[in-house]
């Protein structure tokens, strides 16, 4: 399949700039590829697309402070963009301006952090060794910045609206922006109903957002981001399909976790592992049901991800039924709920 496959025109005002107060107040789009309909809700009244005995899939991973400004020992400005911890102490970055920094380079941060560059990685970053004295968390807490899609301007006057309420594990370079619309008495009152909540981590890297660059997608590798999947996550999938209620991932990183820890269509492996699973039109599900996502930038690997669960053309209608519509787009933008995908 060819790139301009997935292309759509969005005007650049229906992009979101700042997160919609409250949380779960933004518009929901309601799709259903098999009887080729679409609805228009608000995220408060999810509810009612929900029954007793569905089971909801939220990625608890936590935003890092990931971006960390330093300077090199001739005082230039450089810009260490933190991806995936390899050890205690070596990270996977992208950096700025990534040409001049070689290999053996070190940059200083302040506050007892500095770095020394001590590779390359496939895709064009640094592998680099941090050096500090303390606790590194701390540090980063301290002087890194949390880092905003470049399509964002705005600054925000709270960084924990780009954190979903249920984040626990830190390790993103992004969120898993499916799960901002969730509140906190929203999702007591979803369990309340008989829905359960599940939870695994899949910690936000450059296999996310990473912009696609060939043609035909199919030679498109993804990088490989880190995963967890808890016991109790998976015995109550299992149970939920054991029963025939629905398993719905909240977000395309919960759907591409439990795709690529599926053992058959009942099951997945308990675990830690990494992946770098590519999910575009032809691809057959086999845990997930149904879907809570955004609206994606176009040409992405997440709209094509949508389209394989809702059919290429039947997505390229809803978005354009969305810009028509006026919702708004991508991060801190409005939310579709896909009802059923093709493949059950």
């Amino acid at each position: 399949m060819l790139l301009s496959d997935f292309d759509y025109d969005l005007p650049e005002e229906l992009i979101a700039q700042r997160p919609i107060e409250p949380r779960n107040a933004s518009r929901l789009m309601i799709l259903d590829p098999k009887r080729q309909t679409i609805a228009h809700e608000h995220f408060y009244n999810l509810k009612k697309f929900l029954a007793a005995g569905d089971t909801l899939i939220f990625n608890d991973t936590r935003v890092i402070p990931a971006r960390l400004i330093g300077n090199k020992a001739t005082g230039a400005r450089v810009e260490v963009f933190l991806l995936r911890r390899l050890d205690a102490t070596t990270w996977e970055t992208l950096v700025k301006p990534g040409r001049k920094i070689i290999e053996g380079a070190e940059i200083f941060f302040g506050d007892n952090l500095s770095c020394k560059v001590v590779g390359r990685t496939d895709f064009g970053g640094r592998v680099v060794q941090f050096n500090f004295s303390g606790v590194f968390e701390e540090i980063l807490d301290k002087i890194g910045e949390t880092p905003l899609p470049p399509y964002i301007h705005e600054k925000l006057d709270d960084c924990e609206r780009y954190q979903t309420v249920y984040n626990r594990e830190r390790g993103s370079a992004a969120a898993p922006t499916a799960g901002l619309h969730f509140t906190t008495e929203q999702m007591q009152e979803i369990k309340g109903l008989g829905v359960n909540l599940g939870f695994v981590t899949l910690h936000v890297g450059l296999g996310t957002f990473r912009p696609v660059q060939v043609e035909t997608i199919e030679q498109h590798i993804m990088h490989e981001e880190f995963y967890t999947i808890p016991k109790t996550t998976a015995d109550l999938i299992f149970e939920t399909k054991k029963r025939g209620g629905r398993v719905i991932a909240v977000g395309t990183t919960s759907i591409r976790t439990l795709e690529a820890a599926a053992i058959d269509k009942n099951s997945v492996k308990v675990g830690s592992s990494s992946t770098n699973i590519f999910i575009y039109p032809g691809y057959q599900f086999k845990i997930v049901d149904a879907l809570i996502t955004n609206f994606h930038l176009p040409k992405s690997t997440l709209i094509m991800l949508v389209s394989a669960f809702a059919g290429r053309k039947f997505i390229l209608q809803a978005y354009q039924e969305a810009v028509k519509q006026k919702y708004r787009f991508f991060s801190f933008g409005d939310a579709m709920f896909i009802t059923n995908n093709l493949t059950d």
